[in-house]
C-alpha cells in the first residue's frame, strides 16, 4: 500500500505538472484532529482548474492515479441524478486500499469551503485564507422549539407506518419505514441530547459513527438492540427498543431546554402498536 507520502506526493505533483490545474485543497477526515487515523482515510482532494470539460472529455487522465478496482462519477449518472453545479467528482478506490475521492471545481466559481478545507497549493494566490481545520462547521447544533416538535411528531407518525407494515407482513415496506426513515431520527435526537451533554462541542460524524464516544455503556447497549433480523417478532421488539430509547433522549432534551414533549401522542402510538389486529 503506498504511503501517505506517496500519495501526497502524487497528487501535489500531478496538480503543479498541469498548467490547469490552478490550486488543491484537502478536506475530509485527514485533516479532521477528531478523527481516528487508519488505512481506510480517503484522500479528499479539491483541483481548483481552468478548462474542466477538457478534462471530462476523456476520463483516463485519472489513471496516472493507480490501479483502480473501480471509480464511480456521480456527475456523469442518471441515477441518482447529478447535482448539476459546474463541479465534476471522481470517486476513486485503488488495488491497493487507498482512495482519493477528487472534485474539479471551475477556477472562478469556487463553491463555500468548509472548517475541514487546508490550502495546500495556490498557483495565483486566489484562494482567500482558510484558518486552521476543525470540525466546527460539523458540531451539533441545538434545536428550535419547532424543530424538537417536528423530530417528535415523525417518530410517532412513522411508527404506526411501522406497525401498518408488521401487520400486514411487508417486510421490505416496514423495514424501509424502520431504517430508513425512523432510525435517522433517532439519531436527530440522540445527537441533540449528546450536544445537551457536551455543550454543543461535539460532533457525532456521519451517520452518527462516533456516538458511542458519547452515550453510556447502557444507552449504547440500547442502541444497538434496536438492530434486528428479518424476523418479525424481533423486529417488534426492537422497535419497542426503539421507542423507549427515543422517548428518554427526547424527555431529556425537552425537559433542558423548556419544550413540550408529546406524551399524550406517544402514549396514544404505543397503545395502538400493542393492540392486535
Amino acid at each position: 500500500m503506498r504511503t501517505e507520502q506517496d500519495m501526497m506526493n502524487l497528487i501535489l505533483s500531478t496538480a503543479r505538472e498541469d498548467e490547469r490545474i490552478r490550486a488543491v485543497i484537502l478536506g475530509g477526515s485527514r485533516t479532521n484532529p477528531d478523527a481516528p487515523k487508519d488505512q481506510f482515510q480517503d484522500y479528499d482532494i479539491i483541483y481548483i482548474v481552468r478548462d474542466i470539460d477538457s478534462f471530462t472529455a476523456d476520463h483516463s487522465w485519472v489513471d496516472r492515479f493507480g490501479p483502480r478496482i473501480m471509480m464511480q462519477m456521480p456527475e456523469a449518472k442518471v441515477l441518482p441524478p447529478a447535482d448539476n453545479t459546474g463541479h465534476f467528482i471522481y470517486l476513486m478506490q485503488f488495488q491497493d486500499g487507498n482512495r482519493i475521492d477528487l472534485t474539479l471545481m471551475p477556477e472562478g466559481r469556487l463553491l463555500q469551503l468548509d472548517s475541514l478545507n487546508v490550502l495546500l497549493l495556490d498557483k495565483d494566490g486566489s484562494i482567500p485564507p482558510l484558518q486552521a481545520p476543525s470540525n466546527r462547521d460539523y458540531l451539533v447544533k441545538p434545536p428550535s422549539a419547532q424543530q424538537f416538535a417536528d423530530i417528535c411528531n415523525e417518530f410517532w407518525w412513522i411508527c404506526l407506518n411501522i406497525s401498518k407494515g408488521l401487520w400486514r407482513r411487508e417486510l421490505p415496506y416496514a423495514m424501509f419505514m424502520y431504517e430508513q426513515i425512523n432510525r435517522n431520527v433517532l439519531l436527530t435526537m440522540l445527537n441533540w441530547s449528546v450536544g445537551v451533554r457536551t455543550d454543543f462541542t461535539v460532533s457525532t460524524g456521519k451517520a452518527g459513527k462516533y456516538l458511542e464516544r458519547y452515550l453510556t455503556p447502557e444507552e449504547w447497549r440500547e442502541f444497538t438492540a434496536t438492530y434486528t433480523d428479518a424476523d418479525y417478532e424481533h423486529i417488534w421488539q426492537a422497535l419497542f427498543g426503539m421507542c423507549d430509547l427515543f422517548r428518554k433522549q427526547a424527555v431529556f432534551v425537552a425537559e433542558h431546554f423548556g419544550f413540550a414533549y408529546p406524551h399524550e401522542d406517544d402514549a396514544r402510538v404505543m397503545a395502538y402498536m400493542k393492540r392486535t389486529p
